[in-house]
């Protein structure tokens, strides 16, 4: 019953991308001591572009951090559609493109995640290059011993799987990952790159029946970042096997134009390459006992959604502050923050599936077609309304939660340097 359980005071984060160092601010700033263990050697900072929309720009303002976001902004322009001979076929702001209004944002994952240690490292522990590979409860009421590959074991009140889709965390209190996931029929591949293409914060797309390529460069950054997505089923591979990812990559595009050639090359060079599949987390429950998912690791909506970030950020909030306001009671805090959160990630889910089935065009015919709507739009009359319509179902689930107000003390002093320093 909750209420009966000892109060947890010290809490163990796997993860520490997005979702667990934003768990780790709210939890430090409520009083639990936190530990982040990630299973890379150092903070990852690579990864693509990301969106920062709705109640999320609320909840990085709320951390104090809004600041920093804005001042490490992607500050991308245009989005342009190129044929196969690289002629331009059409043009619009990037805002567009990102169904960005007011003050959403956009950031490259590496940066707000540099952000994010910079506001917790002084009060927070992090341990790199080391996981979980056990969670045992240590009494009914109590806490769990936790087994690591490298450190030894060790006890907290509550353990948090922030540790993405394939989270670890899920595997070993839930079950395995195929359980849960839900595929939405493409794969996705992010990789840096050169700026051979002299791009300046702009992003080119060139389309192909159920095929889309995109290279872009972003503020400040030298290289420019190549996005390479397909439509397939469900393919075998592991999700830490890059030599086989590269394989499935280039199967998908071997007989194509455009840069696309030289884009394979890169991703094959490159030192960050990402691959997976488009897919959803759904499950019925996101805590058992102390254990309890954020994030991705418990209802990931896929990069079709764009909101991955957001609801990463959104749901580290509503998790640590009713853990402060069930006074670090877990079962009624996991319960609230279940209840709270299901409806902003249903909203979210059904957007997800919605993108997945249009970003890539069927056939030529509808590619065609929209490379005409989209040289049309500049010359309409009222086309600012009509780009709001075009955002208005990214911007129904970015906005689909209304934050409580948790109090909390000041906020954290971040550590010494810039902001965004390693």
């Amino acid at each position: 019953m909750p209420g009966t359980e000892a109060p947890a005071r010290t809490a163990l984060i796997s993860g520490a991308s997005i979702a667990g160092p934003a768990l780790a601010y709210w939890l430090h700033r409520h009083g639990f001591a936190v530990t982040v263990v990630e299973r890379a050697p150092e903070l990852r900072t690579g990864g693509y572009k990301v969106d920062i929309r709705g109640v999320a720009v609320e909840v990085a303002d709320r951390m104090g951090i809004l600041d920093d976001i804005q001042a490490a902004g992607t500050d991308m322009r245009t989005g342009t559609y190129v044929n196969g001979a690289g002629k331009r076929i059409a043009t619009l702001p990037a805002d567009i493109f990102g169904a960005r209004l007011d003050r959403d944002d956009e950031i490259m994952r590496g940066d707000l995640a540099r952000i994010l240690h910079a506001h917790t490292r002084s009060g927070v522990e992090y341990v790199f290059g080391d996981s979980i590979t056990s969670l045992t409860p240590t009494a009914p009421g109590g806490g769990v011993t936790v087994t690591f590959e490298r450190g030894a074991p060790r006890d907290f009140d509550i353990v948090v799987g922030a540790d993405g889709v394939h989270s670890t965390v899920r595997r070993l209190a839930f079950g395995p990952e195929e359980q849960f996931s839900r595929h939405l029929g493409s794969y996705i591949a992010a990789f840096s790159l050169p700026n051979t293409f002299g791009l300046d914060r702009e992003e080119l797309y060139h389309a192909l029946p159920g095929k889309l390529a995109c290279v872009y460069s972003s503020a400040g950054d030298p290289a420019a970042k190549g996005l390479l997505c397909f439509r397939s089923p469900r393919l075998t591979y592991d999700h830490r096997d890059v030599p086989r990812q590269l394989a499935l990559l280039e199967s998908a595009f071997a007989a194509d134009g455009w840069e696309i050639p030289r884009l394979l090359r890169a991703a094959r060079e490159a030192p960050d390459f990402y691959f997976d599949a488009m897919h959803l987390i759904e499950m019925d429950r996101w805590s058992r006992g102390r254990v309890v998912l954020l994030g991705d690791a418990a209802h990931c909506a896929s990069p079709a959604s764009g909101q991955g970030t957001g609801m990463a950020l959104v749901g580290a909030y509503v998790l640590a502050g009713e853990l402060a306001a069930a006074d670090g009671d877990p079962s009624a805090a996991f319960a609230r923050y279940e209840a709270e959160m299901r409806g902003y990630v249903a909203v979210n889910h059904e957007t997800a599936q919605k993108f997945a089935k249009e970003m890539m065009a069927a056939t030529w015919r509808e590619i065609r077609f929209r490379h005409l709507m989209m040289r049309m739009l500049p010359h309409m009359p009222w086309k600012n309304l009509i780009a709001r319509k075009i955002a208005e179902d990214v911007q129904r689930a970015a906005g689909a939660l209304a934050l409580k107000d948790h109090p909390a003390p000041a906020p954290l002093t971040p550590a010494a340097g810039p902001p965004y320093a390693a």
